[in-house]
């Protein structure tokens, strides 16, 4: 077996010193995916950062702070955000949410009850793969679109200056995937986003009148506490029964636009946590359960649908600092949330985020959308899935068309279950009706806990 040293274990107190830069660490290691999801969606950047902070605080405390993960703004969901608010409005997006919240508490109850196995019957890795990819490729349009038109304009209009900063924070963003080491390696998305915006102060894209007037009210305001008072301000929350009334938005064409999406997420929270489980060398899928981890995740994701941030979900990147420090204590998980609510409150902060020009986004979102569809399909060859079953190759096929293709089925005049919805329903209905279930499962090594044991001699924090 292999033997996993930590330099912090999950349960250990850091030394003060050192507590605030270890958070800081995986701060900016989600920074960028957690903001770039509320900008695509027309959410509050600042709202996204405390409701993540807030979610995280929570799955902790539901997994009796057994789990160091962190919790941010799921990829997932962008597509069926913004449709759902084309029709719906941001309440109805965040009426969306929280029905998937509740899907994640009821898997979580029938996990608890039946185990695994059931689940994996109907969410194979030969329905998953496939649905993973017509998540990135169906999100590759909106990506293009940002980085070569000028924003704002209701024809699309082309633009070489808008178009060049999104190539240049692509490049950024690839030379910091390939060539940075270590830590760095974990923050391409910052990098691109900090380099892209650099280059477009150049090329006077860049619209600085917010942090102008924010940085005017902090140096005016008179006196320190005036100064302090005019630097913190509250998010834009949306908080239901407050700012509107769920029972007035909540539809059908809601539940079949965003529920799908939940059970794609929950498999890709069980791939998390069999990472995290090699990572840290503890059987979480056992200890404190995958209805545990499930269910904190789904309230993460409710916490966000009551305060108008996005859905959250664990996130790779999080685990990736893990592994190369080997600081798995929850109490440096716990103080990145902290300081992501922190955040989430300083007014410079949703300034600077607000003036991010969408062609840097754009350059950004072309990467990360085309590593969403290509990690459905190395869920497809991890799994080893045969193509040369004709079984596995229909699912797939159908999955691909009607998802990318746009397809939709329009049930009543107002309720209309469309593209990665309709396609991710068919291709668990495919799976359960067409005969030979097993060859959809590969090597069966998707919902597998890994057996790990853990060496308790400790190094210490460089």
């Amino acid at each position: 077996m292999k033997q996993h040293q930590a330099a912090l274990d999950v349960n250990e107190v850091p030394a003060l010193n050192k507590w605030l830069v270890l958070s800081l660490q995986h701060l900016f290691a989600m920074f960028g995916a957690t903001i770039l999801v509320p900008f695509l969606t027309g959410l509050s950047p600042s709202v996204a950062l405390v409701s993540s902070g807030f979610g995280t605080l929570a799955y902790l405390l539901i997994t009796r702070g057994k789990v160091p993960a962190y919790l941010g703004s799921s990829f997932a969901f962008i597509a069926p955000i913004i449709e759902v608010s084309k029709s719906s409005g941001v309440a109805g997006a965040m009426v969306g949410s929280f029905l998937a919240g509740l899907v994640y508490g009821l898997v979580a109850l029938l996990i608890s009850i039946f185990g695994t196995k059931w689940l994996m019957n109907l969410l194979p890795p030969i329905v998953v793969g496939p649905v993973i990819i017509v998540i990135g490729l169906g999100l590759a349009s909106t990506a293009v679109e940002m980085a070569m038109y000028l924003p704002g304009q209701e024809e699309n209009i082309y633009s070489g200056t808008h178009f060049m900063v999104a190539l240049v924070t692509l490049a950024i963003t690839i030379i910091a995937s390939i060539y940075f080491k270590g830590f760095f390696s974990l923050l391409p998305i910052l990098f691109g986003i900090v380099g892209g915006y650099a280059f477009a102060m150049t090329q006077g894209i860049v619209d600085t009148s917010g942090i102008q007037a924010e940085w005017t009210s902090i140096t005016t305001a008179g006196s320190f506490t005036g100064a302090i008072a005019a630097l913190f301000q509250a998010p834009d929350f949306i908080v239901p029964f407050v700012d509107f009334s769920p029972l007035e938005v909540i539809s059908w064409e809601i539940a079949f636009l965003m529920v799908p999406f939940a059970l794609v997420t929950i498999t890709e929270h069980t791939g998390d946590q069999m990472v995290l489980s090699k990572v840290v060398g503890r059987n979480f899928l056992k200890n404190p359960g995958l209805d545990k981890s499930i269910l904190g995740d789904g309230v993460a994701t409710f916490i966000a649908s009551c305060l108008g941030g996005p859905p959250n979900t664990t996130y790779g990147e999080n685990i990736g600092v893990l592994a190369i420090t080997r600081v798995y204590s929850v109490f440096v998980i716990g103080g990145a949330a902290v300081i992501a609510i922190v955040f989430g409150f300083i007014g410079m902060v949703t300034a600077v985020i607000s003036s991010i020009p969408t062609a840097v986004m754009g350059g950004v979102s072309i990467l990360l959308f085309g590593i969403i569809a290509s990690s459905g399909l190395r869920m497809l060859i991890d799994n080893q899935i045969d193509f040369g079953e004709k079984r596995n190759l229909i699912i797939a096929s159908v999955i691909l068309v009607i998802g990318v293709g746009g397809a939709f089925l329009q049930v009543t005049e107002d309720v209309q279950i469309a593209g990665m919805a309709l396609a991710a329903i068919i291709g668990v209905a495919l799976n359960l009706i067409l005969p030979g279930k097993e060859k959809g499962h590969g090597n069966g090594q998707m919902f597998e806990a890994p057996e790990v044991e853990r060496q308790n001699k400790k190094d210490h924090v460089a």
